[in-house]
């Protein structure tokens, strides 16, 4: 391989999708349009596109570098159920038609989920890494970022791509991952080694912040493996427990140029032996719906508001992000000076905009899309705030993610924030947008798992996760699964586990 001179010519697309296998909601391609939906080379649609993160940083870095980038197509929609087949096919052959059509290139660089599963397809990045791969030949380099919540497959490891995933979460680090992915796939373009993967499997299902010890630790701890023993990258896949296939759980990625197979095993041993004991013996930070509001209310006082996060209804896992469980909690322990946002009402969001700031009007809230969203919550509202244009920053740290038609309410001493745009509260400003002052505030409740961390934890006094009913709850032994590969904890014994290579 004699390598390419002068500056690199890069496709770029994204296809990602978190699948809650057991999510009411259906993903079609309505959803993608309203979220993202950028067709190759569309100008209009481009800048919301090099908005998704990993997406535009790849602009970034390409920059940096002065090379060329070709935009192939990006589709991202909130996580829900399965996709139907002609949706995930259509994505995925739009993709493959835009790269043939872009011409000769040196490198291609896919922004995917690794959780994504469509009717047909348990597996559609290992699918879409394949074709990838036997459209462009074995020679070309190829590269997949993953978001850390991915179910990783021997079928993506097969496709001979390079993959890398996100180390923090809240997914912070976007940036220097695809830096690392970049520099990696443009030193094979020039003539430098074949990078591969390897992976090894981790059968442990949950949610581990990186904000935190341990995990702060172990994170910090991968580094030290990176860049010696032809060791160029260790990612750890938390894996995604609400997708329901063979694979899902986690795993490690160990990125080597092949100079010294058995050092890459060995790190992703280590890793992934570390990973296991940490996953295992970690204690489950989500209680009980009653046990986490005493706590709550417990650490009440002055430096800021308490922070309770409704994780089984974070819409950022498939959830319909309009269950009254907590709402109605709060109400009937009459906990008054509180926050609570966002709840996912279209109908109710729209009708106390059309009766304006200041009216006081009887309203049904919540409760609308199945069982696990509770029943709907009658109350007596004062409409405090109504926009259309409100944003709150996402994962990049910028206001990209608009709220939709978005109004503040108040019922019981409750402010409520209730939208249009289903989508899990990443950053103050979902409250402080519509005029709700979180300073003051004793209690504010956030439909979110982990994402919000970055924004509240420098506002919060306390921090407390509920274990409330939703498509997210944490009692993933009651899941109903059918695909999963046992064992796996927390549905079987520690000692029953054992890690395996890919």
């Amino acid at each position: 391989m004699s390598g390419a001179a002068g500056p690199l010519r890069v496709f770029v697309a994204a296809l990602a999708h978190e699948t809650n296998s057991f999510s009411p909601l259906p993903t079609s391609l309505r959803a993608f349009a309203a979220d993202i939906l950028h067709r190759a080379g569309d100008p209009a649609t481009l800048p919301k596109a090099r908005g998704f993160p990993a997406y535009g940083d790849l602009f970034t870095v390409a920059a940096e570098r002065g090379d060329t980038v070709i935009d192939g197509p990006a589709a991202w929609t909130q996580p829900s159920g399965p996709a139907p087949r002609p949706v995930y096919e259509g994505l995925r052959d739009g993709l493959l038609a835009a790269l043939a059509a872009a011409g000769p290139v040196d490198m291609v660089v896919l922004v995917l989920h690794g959780a994504m599963v469509a009717d047909g397809y348990p597996d559609c990045e290992g699918d879409l890494l394949a074709r990838v791969r036997a459209q462009m030949g074995p020679g070309l380099p190829v590269g997949a970022m993953l978001d850390l919540h991915g179910n990783a497959s021997p079928a993506m490891v097969g496709s001979g791509a390079v993959i890398m995933a996100c180390k923090e979460y809240p997914h912070t680090d976007y940036l220097p991952r695809m830096r690392e992915l970049y520099a990696i796939l443009a030193g094979m373009a020039r003539g430098g080694r074949r990078a591969r993967t390897l992976m090894r499997r981790v059968p442990v299902l949950g949610l581990y912040g990186t904000t935190e010890q341990p995990m702060r630790g172990f994170v910090d701890g991968l580094a030290g493996h990176e860049g010696r023993d032809g060791v160029l990258a260790v990612s750890v896949m938390h894996g995604f427990p609400w997708s329901d296939t063979e694979h899902t759980g986690a795993a490690v990625l160990v990125v080597h140029d092949g100079s010294d197979k058995g050092a890459a095993a060995r790190v992703a041993g280590q890793v992934g032996d570390g990973f296991l004991r940490l996953a295992t013996g970690m204690p489950n930070r989500r209680l009980p719906l009653a046990q986490a509001l005493d706590l709550a209310v417990a650490a009440i006082g002055p430096g800021g508001p308490v922070v309770l996060a409704d994780g089984a209804d974070n819409p950022g896992g498939g959830a319909a992000c309009d269950s009254t469980f907590v709402l109605r909690a709060l109400l009937g322990r009459g906990i008054g000076n509180a926050a609570l946002g966002m709840l996912w009402d279209p109908q109710a969001a729209a009708i106390a905009a059309d009766a304006g700031v200041g009216a006081r009007l009887p309203l049904r809230l919540g409760g609308k899309v199945g069982p696990l969203s509770g029943d709907p919550v009658d109350l007596d509202v004062e409409v405090l705030a109504v926009r259309d244009d409100a944003r709150q920053r996402g994962l990049g740290g910028e206001l990209t993610e608009p709220l939709g038609l978005a109004v503040a309410l108040r019922a019981g001493g409750i402010d409520i924030v209730v939208n249009s745009h289903r989508q899990q509260v990443f950053s103050p400003e979902c409250f402080t947008a519509l005029g709700i002052d979180l300073a003051a505030k004793d209690l504010v409740v956030v439909k979110s798992t982990q994402h919000f961390r970055a924004g509240f934890d420098p506002v919060a006094r306390a921090t407390f996760y509920c274990d409330a009913p939703g498509s997210l709850n944490g009692d993933l032994p009651s899941l109903p699964y059918r695909h999963l590969r046992r064992p796996v904890w927390p549905l079987d014994p520690v000692g029953s586990l054992h890690a395996k290579g890919a």
